[in-house]
């Protein structure tokens, strides 16, 4: 894997965990499983489209899993996976670190 490289894979994967609603979404399933609803309440901004999108995506990618109940009306409830909370340990220093410098990033002269 040269991630550097054009043709490599692991480039589709930096664009799915990297995208803004990617990472979010991550974090927002850090602690528990949400369902869908919960979600769009916890992710201020994001629109039905792109959290179905983006949700896709991540179960794709084997980061999210997607659990249908049995009732009446269905509930949809997500989490991450093994491979999905590993990233997001990782995830979580760095949206710190933006926490931190968002300020100072965004109040430079352009």
């Amino acid at each position: 894997m040269n991630v550097f490289s054009a043709v490599c894979p692991s480039r589709a994967v930096l664009d799915h965990i990297t995208s803004k609603w990617g990472v979010l979404i991550i974090v927002a399933l850090s602690d528990d499983s949400l369902r869908w609803g919960e979600l769009r309440r916890t992710i201020d901004g994001i629109s039905e489209k792109m959290l179905a999108q983006t949700l896709r995506v991540l179960e794709g990618d084997g980061l999210v899993l997607r659990t249908v109940q049995g009732t009446i009306p269905p509930r949809v409830d997500y989490q991450l996976t093994e491979l999905g909370r590993d990233l997001c340990e990782r995830l979580i220093p760095l949206l710190t670190w933006v926490t931190q410098n968002a300020a100072q990033i965004v109040s430079r002269d352009r």
